[in-house]
């Protein structure tokens, strides 16, 4: 029982000590500034010198709309695997796997609708319903 384990160990500590030397290695050769320049205090951002402050508001919409695709391109990831186990299921007589994914593709067909009525994919600058009411723009 051990013996099937000793490739996973060995994978392990290898790592492991793969890391550790790393490690070891960036304390020892690694350069060290005491009192860092005020150049190396700023933030950098890919060579790019920052044009505004970080900390700006974000529309809400840009994570709506982000939530709701990994949302939905999860519940369709779901389609895969009963494709390649839809033919089998056929040719066992059973046709409940279709009426179960043909009412799994009508939730998402509400849910798509529900958020395109609500206005989660407009991009534009009219505001979502409910929200911001009140404010001048």
């Amino acid at each position: 029982m051990a013996d099937q384990f000793l490739p996973v160990v060995m994978a392990l500590l290898t790592a492991a000590a793969f890391a550790a030397a790393l490690l070891g290695t960036a304390a020892v050769l690694g350069t060290r500034v005491r009192r860092p320049s005020e150049s190396r205090r700023q933030p950098y951002e890919s060579g790019v010198p920052l044009l505004d402050r970080a900390r700006k508001r974000i529309s809400i919409k840009f994570y709506l709309v982000a939530l709701v695709f990994v949302a939905l391109d999860v519940e369709v990831a779901f389609l895969y695997p009963w494709a390649l186990s839809y033919r089998s299921a056929v040719a066992a007589g059973s046709l409940a796997a279709l009426w179960d994914m043909l009412a799994f593709l009508l939730l998402l067909a509400v849910v798509y609708l529900y958020l395109w009525r609500k206005g989660i994919f407009d991009w534009g600058r009219r505001p979502l319903p409910g929200v911001g009411a009140g404010r001048d723009r």
